[in-house]
């Protein structure tokens, strides 16, 4: 049997992780079916799902779901029902509704855990840890034009963990740190690659950076940890994002997982972005 495109659409105004990794569970029962997937994450308000239900109109599919805020969670549902398209939460049974709206039986040897096999998508995952391990903190910076994303920040920002995280995921991910009177020019990479810098408030760097030095058992009364001298620091890194206009992500009260799901929205508008004037450049 030839393999058929269908489109479904995965939402969540969390990280995304639980409705996606169930979502790749389902996708190995049917075969026959290559899933084109279409993610958003961090959903907020109402125009969001509005501006997402708009879009599955021309490529309608089944949209699978977690929502913690249940007044979203109706919206999205009352928007799905006016464009006819069924929203399923994926905590619930999953495959029989996937079974009901694309009309086909999942296949019946599927060996469990078969998903998890050795595949491309692990080596490259393997790849992304090695190459985000080998541009960790500016280390060596290189084939930066080959990342999906460029973090740059002051340090204590998250940047590490973020990237590790994304290279779990297979995304190449290189960090750079911030330092006083350095000279970055990352103006012609950027024109390709995606930068984002991330920040936090003084208050939250300090509190970090004094804990890190307690761990280290090294000497407090640092610029390290001085609060004016974090201000600094802060604002002049933000000065070089502002005239790069590159985008930024305030980390101060954000896990690990939604800096990341944060930093995935902007990339999937930054490849829109530069696919749309690589089209004009024709």
């Amino acid at each position: 049997m030839s393999t058929i495109n269908q489109h479904i659409y995965l939402i969540s105004d969390s990280t995304g992780e639980t409705v996606s990794t169930i979502a790749r569970s389902i996708y190995a029962r049917f075969e026959n079916i290559n899933f084109i997937e279409n993610k958003w994450a961090l959903i907020r308000t109402e125009k969001q799902i509005d501006n997402i239900t708009e879009g599955i109109i021309g490529k309608p599919g089944i949209v699978l779901y977690t929502m913690i805020n249940l007044k979203l969670e109706n919206y999205l549902k009352i928007k799905c029902n006016e464009i006819k398209v069924s929203a399923h939460n994926v905590l619930d049974n999953t495959i029989n509704k996937i079974k009901e709206f694309y009309e086909i039986n999942p296949d019946g040897g599927q060996i469990p855990g078969k998903q998890h096999s050795l595949s491309e998508d692990y080596f490259a995952r393997i790849e992304s840890l090695q190459y985000a391990i080998a541009n960790d903190d500016g280390q060596r910076n290189l084939n930066l034009e080959k990342a999906d994303i460029i973090f740059f920040g002051v340090s204590r920002t998250s940047k590490t963990p973020t990237s590790i995280y994304l290279a779990n995921q297979g995304y190449k991910v290189a960090n750079i740190p911030f330092v006083l009177n350095q000279n970055l020019n990352l103006s012609d990479i950027s024109k390709r690659t995606l930068v984002i810098g991330l920040f936090a408030s003084p208050e939250r760097l300090q509190q970090i950076r004094t804990s890190r030095l307690q761990s280290l058992k090294e000497n407090r009364s640092t610029n390290y940890v001085d609060i004016d001298a974090l201000k600094k620091e802060i604002e002049e890194a933000k000065k070089i994002c502002a005239r790069n206009k590159w985008s930024t992500i305030d980390v101060t009260k954000k896990s690990i997982e939604e800096i990341a799901a944060t930093a995935l929205e902007y990339l999937k508008i930054f490849k829109s972005k530069k696919l749309y004037n690589d089209e004009k450049k024709k």
